[in-house]
């Protein structure tokens, strides 16, 4: 975090670089790339790999507006409980308390996502591990209680 006074510097990453984390359930790859630790209080962004016929599990973000860009892939995108097709290019919007979550059982995910403001970055490290460091395991209950910490709920 930039010192109080001093204006944060720009920065480029490339698409191995940021801080890497392991899916602590699929074993994915994802990548912290902007956030407070970087200098940007405003916004967090990464990118993540989610690996075929996992998904993203039902959940809700309190007071973060949640963007992706999806890299490469396809799936369905459950929003408020309606199915959405999407694919590769495709750019999805999630407000604030909405309940969302993916299903991709034939085709990996990339996905680019963007918070705003940040947490789920927060939310990554707890959960997830650098590679080459054993993955962690949660009960369903200690997930949850994990990311009530940063403003997210789990179905």
């Amino acid at each position: 975090m930039a010192a109080q006074g001093t204006q944060p510097k720009g920065f480029i990453l490339g698409s191995s670089e940021g801080e890497h984390l392991v899916h602590f359930r699929d074993h994915g790859n994802i990548f912290l790339k902007t956030g407070p630790s970087t200098g940007s209080d405003n916004v967090a962004l990464g990118t993540q790999q989610v690996m075929a016929g996992s998904g993203i599990s039902i959940h809700r973000h309190f007071a973060m507006d949640e963007s992706f860009y999806v890299l490469d892939g396809s799936g369905t995108l459950l929003l408020d409980d309606v199915r959405h097709s999407f694919e590769r290019g495709a750019t999805i919007f999630i407000p604030r308390n909405s309940w969302h979550g993916f299903e991709n059982p034939d085709h990996e995910l990339l996905l680019l996502w963007i918070v705003s403001p940040p947490g789920l970055e927060g939310l990554f490290r707890e959960l997830c591990s650098p590679p080459g460091v054993p993955a962690k395991t949660f009960t369903r209950a200690q997930i949850n209680e994990i990311a009530r910490r940063y403003g997210t709920e789990f179905r």
